[in-house]
């Protein structure tokens, strides 16, 4: 079969498996309140919740890590990337049997311990599938296609809150109540069905299993390719940092959304889920438009769907919570916000370090207009952060593994491990939100921290990818609406 044709044709394969992770992340924001007012938990203890799950990508990238030093090879270039996917699908299926003696016991431990096992799953899963995304076809093109697999992440982001509330609470009407904790192992238990199949589709698809990368060779960067592990590359490093904190402030974000609302709107725990769903629908929303490049495109074409693409994503979001019976009113002045998120993209240029730097301001910008507004302002202001978090991981990932080559993996395992921001940042919110403290509302600071590091990232990974010959802005002349992936060439092998 032709490589070229094999990569296309696996790419929608590919990027399904995305789907899963954004159900999951999303969803637990609705277990959150669940488990808060049925077992009487603090806000912080609820949020142990999303410790649970992040931390585990961290547990599962520190035992590839060392099951590949102590081999004496990468477990993924041993295996295949496509078998690596399949198997951490199947773990990830035997964390969701956790959920049914969980749920009949009403025990937190388990249900956390369940969470922890899919997220371990999960953990394999990225580490093979962000670098596939990124070489699967033209490297530089790599994050506009990381971005398409995050839009598609993004539509379980935004169907989960809305199909794990109406099958824990039977119903989305207004003033639904929860009788006992026996209905959370429902939506679990089809997930993990649902995790086998799509293991099988993966185990016998035409995905390349295998990726050669051809070193660079230009005198600029030769001193860098002799490095002896890749955290000795300042853009990893530093990435990793910016992984961790990037995921702390979306997930805390969100996950707190909804004790905010308790408190400033006396907002009902059944009705906080379109609203959670609109905060992962944003992301949806600026992923939707950062892929338009990963298509062979017109340029005149490629300019009419970044502005059409943001508001069909926001379309999706509106039908989904219009089958659900939501009151649809609140959320039609959102179509005005959107509008920034395509001023930010029009300014970016497509460079990745520059979108990083302009979407983490315009973070800023709406978490301080949170903290000092009151009401829907605030609300639609928390919310809007996931507008600006949309990009940021393709921005992330595509500069902290550049120029890596052959030490790609260990990068990215090292990036996935980072993950664990989201549970730890979130705790450290929600410890903060106590009234003895910041408060809720204030609490909110934790994320305006986190966009600060990631616009110093997104300025100082662009130096030091400069001294290793590796310019954005150069690659970009060509079709300013491009923005790169990979600087090095990505060669993928199939093994069918």
């Amino acid at each position: 079969m032709n490589q070229n044709s094999a990569s296309k044709s696996s790419l929608p394969v590919l990027i399904s498996v995305f789907f899963f992770w954004g159900f999951v992340a999303a969803s637990n924001d609705i277990l959150i309140p669940v488990f808060k007012e049925k077992l009487n938990l603090e806000q912080w203890q609820s949020q142990l919740i999303s410790v649970a799950f992040y931390v585990a990508y961290t547990v599962g990238s520190i035992i590839y890590f060392l099951v590949s030093k102590a081999t004496g090879g990468d477990i993924l270039n041993r295996i295949g990337y496509k078998n690596g996917i399949a198997f951490g699908l199947v773990f990830s299926a035997l964390g969701t049997l956790l959920f049914y003696p969980a749920a009949m016991t009403s025990s937190f431990g388990l249900m956390i311990s369940g969470l922890f096992v899919v997220g371990l799953g999960f953990s394999l899963q990225q580490t093979a599938a962000n670098p596939l995304a990124i070489n699967i076809g033209d490297p530089k093109k790599g994050s506009q296609r990381l971005s398409l697999a995050g839009g598609i992440n993004n539509i379980g982001t935004t169907i989960g809150p809305v199909i794990v509330s109406l099958a824990i609470f039977g119903s989305l009407k207004a003033g639904a109540k929860l009788e006992n904790l026996e209905s959370v192992k429902t939506p679990y238990l089809f997930l993990g069905a649902a995790f086998l199949i799509v293991a099988a589709i993966f185990k016998f698809s035409s995905l390349p299993n295998k990726i050669i990368h051809e070193e660079e060779t230009s005198a600029a960067s030769s001193k860098y390719l002799q490095r002896k592990s890749a955290l000795n590359y300042p853009q990893l490093w530093l990435g990793m940092i910016g992984i961790f904190l990037y995921v702390g402030v979306e997930v805390s974000t969100a996950s707190n959304l909804p004790e905010f609302m308790r408190q400033h709107l006396h907002t009902t725990t059944d009705q906080v889920a379109p609203y959670v769903s609109l905060f992962w629908a944003s992301l949806m929303i600026g992923r939707w438009s950062g892929a338009v490049g990963a298509f062979d495109l017109k340029k005149g074409t490629k300019q009419i769907l970044r502005f059409f693409l943001p508001y069909a994503a926001f379309a999706v979001f509106l039908f989904v919570n219009f089958l659900a019976n939501h009151d649809l009113e609140p959320f039609y002045l959102y179509f005005f916000v959107i509008i920034a998120i395509i001023i930010g993209d029009i300014l970016s240029k497509g460079n990745p370090a520059r979108q990083l730097v302009i979407f983490s301001a315009l973070g800023i910008t709406s978490l301080i207009i949170g903290i000092l507004s009151d009401g829907m302002v605030s609300v639609y202001a928390f919310i809007s952060v996931g507008l600006f978090c949309s990009t940021l991981w393709p921005c992330i990932f595509t500069l902290a593994i550049a120029g890596l080559g052959k030490r790609t993996n260990d990068g990215s395992s090292f990036l996935i491990m980072m993950i664990m921001g989201g549970g730890l940042v979130s705790w450290l919110q929600g410890y903060l939100a106590k009234d003895d403290l910041l408060g809720i509302q204030w609490s909110y600071l934790t994320g305006v921290f986190c966009f600060a590091y990631l616009a110093f990232y997104g300025w100082r990974a662009r130096q030091i990818l400069k001294l290793q010959g590796i310019d954005y802005d150069v690659k970009m002349n060509s079709d300013p609406l491009d923005s790169p992936g990979a600087s090095q060439a990505g060669v993928l092998q199939s093994e069918i």
